[in-house]
């Protein structure tokens, strides 16, 4: 049999290449437009529970993507408490094959992957479906995909006003006085989360619940809005969706009815918002399939479960940067 080596990159790799903002979103803009495009495989995810859910769980995710000419399966463990034990309360592992004979070819810390993707699909979301004048940022959550949201999302609207919100004061001071850092421009810290969404033209709520709660409520949402609400247990009133022009996901085969977890489950299980409704997947969006947002007056709502396919997109641009850069190790594996 041939030798066979696999490409490896650790937390430390991932952090030395210093992917830009651009270089993020164009590789995740890259796998919506195949996905719109039908060239992508994109796998519903799967879920390990070792004992509770609102303790923590893994989630499964697998996708192929042919312009890439990669096929990859995460697994990324999302554990609530782990800030007591000085940990990220997501880490990951991203593993590449080639999809015509099933080698592996690279096996990479995810953890960062996982923050940046997500925060990517936020921001691309925002850039087809919020007014392009959108000028007040409201953010719930302060997790690492949050830190992603915000810049991201800062980069393509060079925001007048960013408000964050978290349970734990620590958490939110610590997340504002990162993007402080970063950003150059001041956040404002807020203790509830009223003060933190009401009448912002993008709303983002990122929170960590235990169980299903209505706290984000649909009076805060002004005419215009761009709403993306994503925590794994939901924050939404159930008629938030009513007052919505369009809905759009990620992909709908993970966020169907009969799925676990999810901002829209109530809403898609009772048939609230169904494939009939739905406006469209946002890889439809960005390969101009179906239009984005068509006027300033339009209320959106856009719905992101995680995408594998822009896990492998993302693992595929550091593979190829860490090869330019010398970054990482070669693995012997046959």
């Amino acid at each position: 049999m041939q030798e066979i080596w696999i490409d490896y990159l650790n937390a430390l790799d991932a952090k030395a290449l210093a992917l830009t903002n651009d270089e993020i979103l164009d590789a995740v803009s890259k796998a919506l437009d195949a996905q719109g495009r039908g060239e992508t495989v994109i796998e519903p995810r799967v879920h390990l529970v070792p004992e509770s859910s609102d303790k923590g769980h893994f989630n499964v995710l697998r996708g192929y993507v042919k312009a890439l000419n990669y096929a990859g399966v995460k697994v990324v463990g999302d554990f609530v408490d782990n800030y007591k034990v000085d940990l990220p309360s997501e880490l990951a592992v991203l593993n590449l094959f080639d999809p015509n004979t099933g080698v592996p070819k690279a096996i990479i810390d995810a953890t960062a992957i996982t923050d940046m993707r997500t925060g990517a699909v936020t921001a691309l979301g925002a850039k087809y479906l919020a007014r392009m004048d959108s000028k007040i940022l409201g953010h719930i959550g302060a997790r690492g995909t949050s830190y992603w949201n915000v810049r991201l999302l800062d980069h393509l609207f060079d925001f007048d006003e960013i408000r964050v919100h978290s349970r734990r004061p620590e958490s939110r001071d610590a997340f504002a006085k990162r993007l402080e850092a970063d950003l150059g421009k001041k956040i404002i810290v807020t203790d509830n989360w009223e003060d933190c969404l009401k009448g912002a033209d993008i709303m983002v709520e990122a929170s960590r619940l235990p169980e299903p709660a209505p706290l984000f409520k649909t009076e805060w949402v002004k005419k215009g809005a761009f709403v993306v609400p994503y925590g794994t247990m939901s924050a939404l009133e159930f008629d938030l969706t009513d007052i919505m022009d369009k809905v759009v996901v990620d992909d709908w085969g993970q966020c169907g009815p009969g799925k676990p977890f999810g901002a829209l489950r109530r809403h898609v299980d009772e048939g609230k918002v169904t494939a009939e409704n739905l406006h469209a997947e946002i890889g439809q969006i960005v390969c101009g399939m179906k239009p984005g947002r068509e006027s300033d007056e339009e209320t959106i709502l856009f719905w992101h479960r995680g995408l594998s396919t822009t896990d492998v997109a993302l693992g595929a641009a550091m593979v190829e940067k860490a090869r330019v850069m010398n970054i990482g190790q070669r693995l012997r594996f046959a």
